[in-house]
């Protein structure tokens, strides 16, 4: 019986180690926190979900969660101010609802799971020297946590990132009492050009059905006022103050919103930062990263946990079909490749909407609001960002895509 350590016990490692004990494997994961102290702990992430990413969950059922959770069936994008007025506005529905389950609910449910299959489940934390232990017992050993010395070990790799440092600083409130929308449960991106973005969208906690908000702020422009709190009273403050002054159009909406719970807040900066894969330990030995550790994108478009799932399904196919061979350097550079391949597009999806759109993107994002086919296509984009890899960031087949669209109209 093969051996595999993950280190690190969040939806990458967890999922991974679940999927390997189904197909027989040894499977030892390590955690630097306790089921019941993740579920005691602030809230990791916004984390929310499409169908593909929840296809994996649901092939390994572990998607414990699908009657509970509000569904997420579409988006709404607006984009102006008053000194500008509206330049953007339209929904649509997406293919397949998506959804965003409170990872303070869902990792000690698939902790347990992973026990419950088989799984040796480890709590304490690994320096560089329990690391090198580690190599020396298993088959393979994967890092799916930067956290301390370990994210050391994987290089910035400066060819495949767009930014050295963040480009928002970004402020995650989950509420109960927002108003619903009369039409369909949405991911709702509304952005205010220069100034930042409130993205929110419906979601699953401790408590039940809530609502969770992301202020993305430019950072040193007006709505980076966050420094100056400090207690959860005053984060839900400032989320309602700054809503209402830059995103005045929605702030109805948000009025009578209340935490969650004092620890369903959060507030930092993402430098959005591509790795090598393989981290060198002194002794000369591999391991091979997984999940954020190689591609750490701003939540802006929400595909974090997205990129994990469908990054963990890709390693648990690759080790299956490696069998008894051995987990050696060009393996290891093969499924960096493949896992490349696919999470550049939602690299570079994210970072475009950082940054100010082209004339082409414009001109599409417009177009949207009188065709429902061209805003579908946007709206399932979320789910696979490599959709827009043909067209989206080439402004001649962008306006190519746009032409047949008025011809089918």
């Amino acid at each position: 019986m093969r051996k595999i350590t993950i280190v690190g016990a969040g939806q990458a490692g967890l999922q991974l180690g679940i999927g390997l004990l189904d197909k027989g494997y040894s499977v030892t994961a390590i955690s630097n926190r306790t089921g019941e102290e993740i579920a005691r702990g602030k809230v990791l992430s916004s984390q929310s979900m499409y169908d593909m990413a929840l296809g994996h969950e649901r092939e390994l059922g572990l998607a414990f969660w699908d009657k509970d959770c509000p569904p997420i069936q579409g988006i709404h994008v607006k984009a102006g101010n008053a000194q500008i007025g509206t330049l953007l506005d339209f929904r649509a529905r997406m293919s397949a609802n998506g959804q965003s389950v409170d990872q303070r609910l869902k990792m000690p449910k698939w902790m347990d799971e992973f026990q419950r299959r088989g799984g040796n489940l480890v709590i304490g934390e690994v320096d560089m020297d329990e690391l090198e232990r580690l190599t020396e017992s298993a088959d393979l050993v994967l890092v799916a946590t930067g956290k301390g010395e370990l994210g050391k070990l994987f290089e910035r790799d400066a060819l495949r990132c767009t930014f050295d440092r963040p480009q928002r600083s970004i402020a995650l409130t989950y509420v109960h009492g927002m108003v619903p929308r009369d039409d369909f449960n949405a991911l709702n991106i509304n952005l205010n050009p220069g100034v930042g973005e409130l993205v929110h969208f419906p979601g699953l906690t401790h408590s039940g059905p809530c609502d969770i908000i992301n202020i993305e702020c430019v950072i040193g422009g007006p709505m980076d006022r966050w420094d100056a709190v400090k207690t959860p009273a005053e984060h839900l403050a400032m989320t309602k103050a700054l809503i209402a002054e830059f995103f005045p159009g929605e702030a109805a909406r948000f009025e009578n919103i209340r935490l969650t719970d004092d620890n369903g807040i959060l507030y930092g900066r993402v430098a959005p930062t591509v790795r090598h894969a393989i981290g060198v330990l002194p002794s000369g030995r591999k391991v091979l990263g997984m999940g954020d550790i190689l591609v750490l994108n701003d939540p802006m478009t929400g595909q974090g946990s997205n990129n994990a799932a469908k990054g963990a399904s890709m390693y648990l196919d690759a080790i299956v079909a490696r069998g008894s061979a051995a987990f050696d350097d060009a393996w290891m550079d093969a499924l960096a490749a493949q896992y490349w391949d696919y999470a550049q597009w939602s690299a570079r999806f994210t970072n475009a909407m950082l940054l100010p759109p082209p004339p082409h993107v414009m001109q599409f994002l417009g177009s949207c609001a009188g065709n429902a086919s061209l805003a579908a296509t946007f709206a399932d984009a979320f789910n696979d960002p490599k959709s827009l890899s043909t067209w989206f960031y080439d402004p001649e087949a962008t306006l190519r895509l746009l032409d047949n669209a008025a011809v089918a109209a």
